[in-house]
């Protein structure tokens, strides 16, 4: 054990290396990663799709044909592509070509449509947009004052029905089918730096409208790169890639752990609980990143005699909690579980190497001087950040929760760097000044951890998700992760609401109920009873019937807040609690009236 511990820490101190390694103002971009692959073993297979395998030689090749198609286009360094595909070998091909001429790819989300796909076309700022004709009715539900602006290229889906494509809509396919697959030369890129945008990934929108992140090559090269680093990647592995292409853990994280390591990507459409471990030992995975929604709902699965059976080594992601950690790494037998704590456009991240279970990130006090990141008080109440007589933001100590802040730098290496986003306001909105002395500038990343007294880091919650009720605060994530286990509910959510009358806000739970389950009232209010204090106990609950999943299996609290408990806007049953019972009962227009007036009590 104290062994593998000294490992551990001079693996943690080559990782400051991966920062200095790549410099925004190198010219070395992702598409030399490409080409040199392609040149190095161009037969070794670089992605596995359903029965297909495309080596990186074809990759490449494939990539050539859409920049010569971009060039045809007239499109120059620095314009902007939308695409709008379900993962497929295409989606990566269209990318990795896009970069050959510095085109920045804006990766929209599959899963928008209407209004939210009219804000992230319009904040991408895009004259093209490439879409899978998978995908063609989204696009068919935008308004047309976005469309007009665009130039747009379906792409066919080779496992979907001959498609029709609308008027107006161009043939990509066939338009590629005509371009050469030689490399166009270096020369076209020339100008290009690792510190110019790569692509532009959208947050997941979970609180409100996506925001537009610029993901630079340098900053794709310091996430592969670091994810290669921890995961000791190499070019016998194959990695699994469910998670969509447009997020930045599947399509940076994982993806960009391949294009470090030189291995292959096992790709899938979208993620299937009941096929994932045939599709492991199927590709002879080695290797997945995971979100710890879908790790929940591979262990909702029923127990297979060959569930420890696959090649898998290491898996790395975050978001798994404690209570499915344990049991996770025990019944699939995984040998190593690293666990991260990131953000798609932050500046600062953390790794447990898997020493424990429910922890994201730890720094040896020995090494916490390269550590960037910093915890700092945060009023929940007032979301203000207390200063002290200079004027300064004051740290936490041992297990005080606070938000965690970046340090913002301003050197020639990556260390720091905060790219923002397409809107200087939303930008600015994420920056903290005068942190610790004047003039300093720090990332915020939104988030509340704590920090333990062996250098632990633990996730708290987001900021907005605490909440304050009976003159307490509550965490929604500390209250979501002791109602997991629940009989009957799968995915949750827990947030608070406003009611009349009442200081602070009532907590609510919204769930995606097990299947065949039925709501137990007397069951939810026992099991909640024994777990958490009166005040953190949720005081509404709404199982709901058809829920709306970010692309990331997370539930959109945004429009769960929004809704709140009002029977006029919702057709979900909405339950609340009844003490006097010890059960939750349905919530009609008398017992509504009866909170109004305040003859109910929460």
């Amino acid at each position: 054990m104290v062994l593998d511990r000294l490992r551990s820490i001079r693996h943690l101190l080559s990782a400051p290396g991966i920062f200095l390694k790549h410099r925004p103002d190198s010219v070395y971009t992702v598409a030399d990663r490409l080409e040199e692959h392609a040149d190095d073993h161009p037969d070794r297979p670089f992605v596995l799709y359903e029965d297909q395998v495309l080596s990186w030689g074809e990759v490449d090749a494939a990539a050539n044909r859409v920049a010569h198609w971009a060039e045809a286009q007239r499109l120059k360094q620095g314009d902007v592509v939308a695409l709008l595909m379900e993962n497929r070998p295409d989606y990566l091909v269209l990318w990795l070509g896009l970069a050959k001429r510095g085109i920045v790819s804006a990766l929209i989300n599959t899963n928008l449509g209407g209004a939210a796909l009219d804000h992230a076309l319009r904040t991408s700022q895009a004259a093209h947009l490439v879409v899978g004709t998978e995908l063609l009715d989204s696009v068919a539900g935008a308004s047309a004052e976005v469309t007009q602006n665009l130039r747009i290229w379906a792409h066919l889906d080779p496992e979907g029905p001959d498609t029709k494509l609308p008027e107006g809509c161009l043939d990509l396919a066939a338009a590629l089918e005509d371009a050469s697959d030689e490399r166009p030369p270096w020369s076209v890129r020339e100008t290009l730096r690792a510190g110019d945008d790569l692509f532009y990934i959208y947050t997941s929108g979970t609180t409100g409208n996506p925001k537009a992140a610029r993901i630079s090559h340098a900053r794709f090269f310091l996430a592969g790169d670091g994810f290669a680093w921890a995961a000791e990647a190499g070019p016998d592995d194959v990695d699994y890639v469910v998670l969509p292409l447009y997020h930045s853990a599947g399509g940076v994280a994982a993806v960009g752990r391949v294009l470090e390591g030189g291995g292959t990507i096992a790709l899938r459409r979208k993620f299937s609980a009941s096929r994932f471990w045939d599709d492991v030992r199927r590709y002879r995975a080695t290797c997945f990143q995971y979100i710890g929604e879908f790790c929940r709902y591979l262990m909702a699965q029923p127990a297979r005699p060959d569930d420890r059976e696959h090649p898998i080594r290491v898996i790395v992601g975050n978001g798994l909690r404690p209570d499915v950690w344990t049991a996770f790494q025990e019944r699939f037998g995984i040998p190593k579980i690293i666990e991260f704590y990131g953000a798609t456009e932050g500046n600062t991240v953390m790794v447990n190497l898997g020493w424990k279970a429910g922890a994201v990130g730890w720094f040896p006090p020995m090494l916490e001087f390269a550590n960037t990141g910093r915890i700092v008080r945060f009023d929940v109440e007032t979301e203000l950040h207390p200063r002290n007589e200079e004027g300064f933001c004051i740290e936490c100590g041992t297990d005080e929760p606070g938000e965690l802040l970046g340090r913002i730098g301003t050197g020639r290496s990556m260390a720091g760097r905060f790219e923002g986003y397409t809107s200087p306001e939303a930008t600015e909105r994420k920056i903290l000044r005068d942190v610790f002395k004047k003039g300093d500038a720090w990332f915020r990343s939104g988030d509340l951890l704590s920090r333990d007294e062996e250098g632990y880091y633990y996730f708290v919650d987001r900021i907005g998700d605490t909440f304050r009720w009976k003159g307490e605060n509550v965490s929604t994530q500390e209250v979501a992760e002791l109602l997991a286990g629940c009989p009957g509910l799968d995915l949750i959510n827990v947030y608070g609401v406003e009611v009349a009358g009442a200081d602070g806000r009532a907590g609510m739970l919204a769930y995606v109920p097990q299947e065949g389950a039925a709501f137990d009232g007397p069951g939810l209010f026992a099991w909640a009873a024994e777990r958490l204090p009166a005040y953190a106990t949720p005081v509404f609950v709404r199982p709901l019937g058809r829920p709306e999943l970010t692309g990331t299996f997370k539930l959109r609290k945004v429009d769960l807040q929004r809704e709140g408990f009002d029977l006029e806007r919702i057709d979900d049953p909405v339950y609340v609690r009844d003490d006097r019972a010890k059960d939750y009962v349905r919530l009609d227009a008398e017992i509504l009236e009866a909170i109004r007036q305040g003859r109910w009590r929460l």
